[in-house]
């Protein structure tokens, strides 16, 4: 086995229950088609679709919608956007088995080996609104100083955080949300009175 094989092996042991079992799966395939990149733009985008829609979000989690409707609609969102074979057939396995709920563990999952495979440490970065690349930039050049190694930022929105960001690095997480900050400042007034 290649350094390079080690290398994945180690970085896909830490990949547990069903969604890392997945991931796992299809990390390895991407990896021996030299298509880790792709895949990963491809889910990173299959992502974004399913957390602005509705629709996807209750297709991929509805468990009366039939398996072949499921497959059928997960696969025609992603030929319309242009998503590369592999990641298709992977999807499409993954709708046959009745696993799709689970698809964003997945993708998470997929997102940690990639990352690991690379010395990347993962941040999760939640904001109010949509951060810009400017802002993502900035946000990961300072993860990046705290930690020492190359962060991959992961950025999702959440309207209720009301302003500010929460960031999870690991086992670690800075809350610095303005619904935090409220909710101390009502919780502090509680026990002033």
């Amino acid at each position: 086995m290649t350094m390079r094989g080690i290398k994945v092996a180690t970085s896909t042991q830490n990949a547990t229950g069903l969604a890392g079992r997945y991931a796992t799966a299809l990390f390895d395939l991407a990896d021996s088609d030299d298509a880790l990149d792709q895949v990963a733009d491809d889910l990173a985008n299959l992502d974004r679709m399913i957390d602005g829609s509705d629709d996807l979000q209750r297709l991929i989690s509805s468990p009366v919608i039939a398996r072949d409707d499921q497959s059928r609609g997960i696969i025609a969102v992603m030929e319309t956007a242009e998503m590369s074979s592999l990641a298709q057939r992977f999807v499409g396995l993954v709708a046959r088995n009745r696993r799709l709920f689970a698809l964003p563990n997945m993708i998470e999952a997929y997102r940690s080996l990639l990352a690991a495979h690379r010395g990347e440490a993962t941040a999760e970065v939640v904001s109010a609104r949509e951060l810009t690349d400017q802002q993502l930039d900035a946000v990961g050049d300072a993860l990046r100083r705290a930690v020492g190694t190359p962060v991959s930022v992961d950025a999702r929105v959440d309207p209720s955080l009301l302003g500010g960001l929460v960031v999870r690095l690991g086992s670690q997480m800075v809350d610095s949300s303005l619904s935090t900050k409220l909710q101390r400042l009502k919780l502090a007034m509680i026990g002033v009175g």
